[in-house]
């Protein structure tokens, strides 16, 4: 089993949302200490965003690939075989001005892959990622209906991940993290306890 830790907050340890991938890594860490266990942070190591080259790297066949696609792809497509060879993936998603951080998406960017992750069948997208277990940290500092009129972060990421064939993201979530510090703490504590029951 391996187990793939993504982390995309950059407020240090002070993030909600990396206190609670830890706790969510903790808990299945103790449900499997045999797994392998990657941890991405894209703060401290944090991927390009795309550009014409990576582009032309993570979405043409190697036949198609340029000079400088080539020398791309080893790279690009390491970070979509480190995703697919995973079977938990737990993914810190802080709420950045009512959606994910851009190197959150740079991260996801390398996931949507055609003919890889989806292709379209009868004029229809059909996912192919599927088999594995995702579960989303969700750490807003308001409080958010989720597909409401400011909420593009977990509605986002329960969109892509459902075109790419796992329709069943898990969300664990601390909401009014802004509203004080008991708040917070409250917020904190009931995620941690429906982590508890994953």
């Amino acid at each position: 089993m391996q187990i793939l830790r993504i982390d995309s907050a950059s407020t240090g340890e002070s993030s909600v949302s990396r206190e609670l991938t830890q706790a969510i890594l903790d808990h299945f860490r103790a449900a499997h200490p045999e797994a392998t266990v990657i941890e991405r942070d894209l703060v401290a190591d944090p991927l390009p965003h795309i550009d014409e080259a990576r582009t032309g790297a993570i979405r043409q066949p190697p036949e198609a690939h340029d000079a400088a696609m080539a020398e791309a792809f080893p790279a690009e497509r390491a970070v979509l075989d480190e995703f697919l060879a995973s079977d938990i993936v737990i993914v810190g998603a802080p709420m950045y001005n009512f959606t994910i951080p851009s190197q959150l998406k740079s991260w996801i960017d390398r996931l949507g892959v055609p003919r890889v992750t989806f292709a379209y069948e009868d004029g229809a997208p059909k996912g192919l990622a599927g088999g594995r277990r995702v579960i989303v940290a969700s750490a807003r500092g308001g409080a958010y209906e989720m597909g409401g009129p400011a909420e593009h972060q977990d509605s986002y990421l329960r969109d892509f991940f459902a075109f790419i064939g796992l329709p069943d993201v898990e969300f664990i979530r601390a909401e009014k993290t802004g509203f004080g510090p008991d708040v917070r703490a409250q917020a904190i504590e009931d995620a941690k306890a429906a982590i508890a029951e994953l």
